[in-house]
């Protein structure tokens, strides 16, 4: 027995010498908990023939499992397997204080989330933010995780660069700043039912290499960048660019104006705001839309509100209308639903928040709406089949197709059916609306798609 032991201790000194030599370090060595701590909850963690197995405890909250060194710049890589239709995940660059949250974890998570809506490799921010790179703005890596089976993980965390990928395939593309050191952590996440307990996971060939990192080869994966009004590697290979520079007026103008508004606009910060006046539609400073015309596009775009505040961003505007007010086009609405009064009026909530205005009503996803005076990432999507989304804070909260037998009888019923073949230009500008409140703008970036 002797004997044995001292193989067994002699192997692993080798192969952790052979890790440590190609550049890589293991964070577990295959034998016990050494090097690692629990966090927060009680749920059971334990070794058995050389793998992590984290197994549920009903009445217990999300648990731990975090190592007593923190990272900064790394390649993380790791296998797991889950033997249930548990949600867990791996934190990454996480911290744990005593004056937040009485030291609850938080921080970047990779997702490993079994459901049907299919998120494993999806970036969610663990008690903080919510979810910054949920799949569905990278349906084709759904596929990718295997019940049952052993998945093969990386995430890739160089500088503000974070990636990650499952079974070989890049799933979620982010670039934060938030946090740019912290622990890693495997999570075993809460249960709600007694019948739940003793869910488990497993984690094995854990380990992290820190220099000499070789990034995956860029992609063309949809790219989630935090940073205000930047464009990353990612983002420029991708075709996305800046359609403001976050300093000037350049690129855009009034609506019905040659110029860009002598009043009812500022720009500081880095940010582009609507200045408050009266409340009404287009009576300061009015609207402003975009030098250049889209067809089939994707559109992103920071927004902030003021408390009651009203505004919009309106695409397909062509300004054929010659109409008083703000310019016609469809509209994605900038809303407080809760202290402006727009939002009950309409039909079926269809002024509200990411509302195609007066048209569609926006999905009620709670979890994609932020406090006011906070930030908001918008999206729009139109397709080159004239299919159309809108996104909040990386939900997509409605799908629409232009010129469809709906879309028209939609637009039949609304203020829009006085406008002959609304919405439906071939080519249009984008519109940043002014509606007498104070709302800000930011990182309005846009790509073109065939």
């Amino acid at each position: 027995m002797k004997q044995l032991f001292l193989l067994l201790l002699s192997t692993s000194f080798m192969l952790s010498s052979l890790a440590q030599q190609d550049g890589w370090t293991p964070l577990f060595n295959g034998n016990n908990l050494q090097g690692w701590q629990q966090l927060n909850g009680k749920a059971k963690y334990t070794v058995h023939n050389g793998v992590i197995v984290g197994e549920t405890v009903y009445g217990e909250p999300n648990s731990f499992l975090i190592t007593g060194k923190t990272y900064s710049d790394f390649i993380l890589e790791f296998e797991f397997k889950l033997d249930s239709q548990m949600n867990s995940g791996v934190q990454f660059r996480s911290e744990s204080k005593p004056d937040y949250m009485n030291g609850r974890v938080h921080g970047y998570q990779f997702e490993i989330d079994p459901s049907p809506r299919a998120w494993t490799g999806g970036i969610y921010d663990e008690a903080r933010r919510d979810w910054l790179y949920p799949l569905d703005l990278n349906p084709a890596a759904k596929p990718q995780y295997k019940h049952g089976s052993w998945n093969k993980c990386r995430i890739e965390c160089i500088g503000t660069n974070i990636r990650t990928f499952v079974n070989g395939k890049e799933a979620a593309s982010i670039v934060d700043d938030v946090t740019l050191r912290g622990f890693i952590a495997l999570q075993v996440h809460s249960i709600n039912k007694p019948a739940d307990a003793g869910k488990k996971i497993m984690w094995r060939n854990i380990r992290i290499r820190e220099k000499n990192l070789q990034p995956t080869p860029l992609g063309n994966v949809f790219v989630v960048n935090l940073l205000p009004n930047q464009l990353s590697a990612a983002e420029k290979k991708n075709g996305v660019r800046l359609l403001w520079d976050g300093q000037t007026n350049n690129g855009w103008r009034g609506a019905y104006k040659n110029a860009f508004p002598e009043k009812g606009w500022q720009i500081a910060n880095g940010e582009l705001t609507v200045l408050p006046s009266d409340g009404g539609e287009s009576t300061n400073g009015g609207d402003i839309v975009s030098i250049d015309t889209f067809k089939a596009f994707i559109f992103q775009f920071d927004f902030k509100l003021s408390e009651g505040a009203n505004s919009g961003v309106k695409y397909f505007v062509t300004e054929r209308e010659n109409n008083s007010g703000s310019a016609i086009g469809l509209e994605y609405q900038i809303l407080d639903d809760d202290k402006h009064p727009d939002a009950k009026m309409g039909s079926i909530g269809n002024r509200t928040l990411a509302s195609l205005y007066d048209l569609i009503p926006s999905l009620r996803e709670t979890r994609a709406r932020r406090n006011i005076g906070e930030w908001n990432r918008g999206m729009i999507v139109v397709h080159p089949d004239n299919r159309v989304e809108h996104w909040l804070n990386g939900w997509k909260l409605l799908e629409y197709q232009r010129g469809t037998p709906y879309y028209y009888a939609l637009v039949a019923r609304s203020k829009y059916a006085a406008w002959p073949q609304f919405g439906m230009a071939a080519y249009g500008r984008l519109l940043l609306q002014d509606h007498g409140n104070k709302v800000s703008y930011r990182s309005l970036k846009v790509q073109e798609l065939q």
